[in-house]
């Protein structure tokens, strides 16, 4: 293979047949199941689907296979099968559902307004994760064309993945004789630290939350009737977050939710806070004045990726402000968001948060917790020599520095249901999300020529996968990564 000829071919058809379909493809709403209740009769999914489906059959790709499987009631998924050399399988993931519109959009910007800038493509769903179809086949395409060889490739594009991909696991045991028993998984739905080079995740927080609800009154009653007497539903509340959080330094204080951090995921922080410096921070859209929770940056990576912290992110029960009228409310329902580090136990935290936030009621209120399905946090297999030499290679190739690995702090469902039903593959764990990209939030964008260099490194990685030497299970010799098994994942991601 001549690895000068990928980027050249990439680049050509990113620009023109990729960013057109993508620009397309923002344009439609098409959000996961939790976000929009009417998926199946709305249309929306299936015209995401067709669009993406429908690019792909006409790939030219030898043997190349193109099914969309739809099993009863659960979103539909998108199975393609690319025959190749030796007896091994590589399974390549990504999703089409999107996350819904949020607030906040700049002028001209809008999540289903498609606005190319600047080599960015803004618009819902781009980066998140639109491109992995596209870029999956290309860079099968690309190899081909370099004088390349890979070997049998599946390639899964899920609708559910923002919801937490409770449709997949169905979509796993359905297909698991055509799939067969991968030894490398590529997955092009996480971040990067920059656009300057390759990074590859090794680690993914869990998600644990729920709704909480306190009732005080059976109907609201003037503030200035009842207040000193009744107790306030959000004083309750605050009573039940000391619980759980130092509201000084935002750690959690149960030792249920925290785990022992692996002295080599210490070590790549300490290496990732070298390369990244002060863009760990400064790349958010700080309003003047705030500050990061830690001067270290070291310790701002651990916070991000193996330690738990709590967000409120939603609430009923509270009028709009400019509707907010003196009265003393008779319930209110506040939704927490509870990220949680790898290797902890997803069912013992929820377990925990809901005893913590409804054993003895403050003042007597009445407190009901609903919980969402929990999510598993994932730590990555033993990495295999040859998956970092060809990460290694590949970054040096297209982006002339050298591989990163870092923790990612969000989760994807299916990389624990991967790593516990294939304990011998390698994961390569990637994507485009980087600085500003702002997946879920206002102005989402897609970094093209980071898509497009991405593209190029996955490419040269099927060729090495299949060059690679043979050890337990095809993984070839690993390095020390992780020790403890992942865990099946339920629940939501992000």
């Amino acid at each position: 293979m001549d690895h000068k000829k990928l980027l050249p071919f990439v680049g050509d058809v990113w620009d023109k047949d990729i960013v057109p379909q993508l620009v397309d493809y923002i344009r439609i709403p098409c959000k996961s199941p939790a976000f929009d209740k009417e998926w199946a009769t709305a249309g929306h999914m299936q015209k995401a689907v067709d669009l993406i489906a429908g690019w792909c059959k006409a790939q030219p790709i030898e043997g190349l296979t193109v099914e969309v499987v739809t099993l009863p009631g659960r979103t539909p998924v998108i199975y393609m099968e690319i025959p190749g050399e030796g007896d091994d399988t590589v399974l390549l993931y990504g999703h089409l559902d999107k996350q819904p519109e949020m607030t906040g959009w700049f002028d001209g910007l809008g999540p289903w307004q498609p606005v190319l800038k600047d080599d960015k493509l803004y618009g819902r769903g781009g980066a998140d994760d639109g491109y992995a179809a596209f870029a999956s086949l290309t860079a099968i395409r690309a190899l081909r064309e370099a004088g390349g060889k890979h070997a049998r490739c599946v390639v899964l594009i899920e609708a559910c993945e923002e919801s937490g991909s409770f449709d997949l696991p169905f979509y796993i045991d359905a297909l698991k004789a055509r799939i067969g028993t991968p030894s490398l998984v590529v997955c092009l739905d996480s971040g990067c630290g920059n656009y300057d080079q390759l990074w590859c995740t090794t680690s993914l927080r869990g998600l644990v939350g729920g709704d909480i609800r306190i009732d005080v009154l059976t109907e609201g009653v003037h503030s200035g009737d009842a207040s000193g007497i009744v107790p306030s539903t959000f004083r309750v509340f605050r009573q039940l977050m000391e619980r759980l959080e130092d509201s000084k330094t935002g750690r959690i204080l149960p030792k249920a939710f925290h785990v022992a951090i692996p002295k080599q995921r210490q070590e790549q922080a300490k290496t990732c806070a070298k390369v990244l410096g002060p863009n760990l921070w400064q790349r958010f859209p700080w309003v003047k004045g705030t500050k990061a929770m830690a001067k270290e940056l070291q310790e701002l990576v651990l916070n991000r990726t193996w330690r738990p912290f709590v967000e409120l992110i939603g609430a009923d029960g509270v009028p709009h402000v400019d509707k907010a009228g003196n009265v003393l409310r008779p319930f209110s329902t506040f939704k927490l968001s509870l990220r949680i580090p790898p290797r902890c136990d997803e069912k013992a935290a929820i377990a925990e948060l809901k005893k913590l936030m409804t054993k003895d009621p403050p003042s007597g209120a009445k407190i009901t917790f609903s919980a969402e399905k929990a999510s598993v946090g994932w730590d990555a297999p033993p990495l295999a020599d040859w998956l970092g030499d060809a990460c290694g290679a590949a970054s040096k190739a297209f982006f002339g520095k050298p591989c990163v690995y870092m923790g990612e702090g969000g989760t994807i469902p299916f990389m624990g249901m991967l790593g516990e039903k294939f304990p011998d593959a390698q994961f390569m764990i990637t994507g485009v999300l980087g600085p500003q990209s702002n997946a879920h939030g206002p102005n989402e964008f897609l970094h093209i020529p980071m898509g497009k260099r991405l593209t190029a490194s996955v490419a040269m990685v099927l060729q090495q996968h299949l060059d690679r030497p043979r050890g337990k299970a095809g993984a070839g010799k690993a390095k020390a990564a992780s020790k403890k098994p992942t865990k099946k994942p339920a629940g939501k991601k992000r």
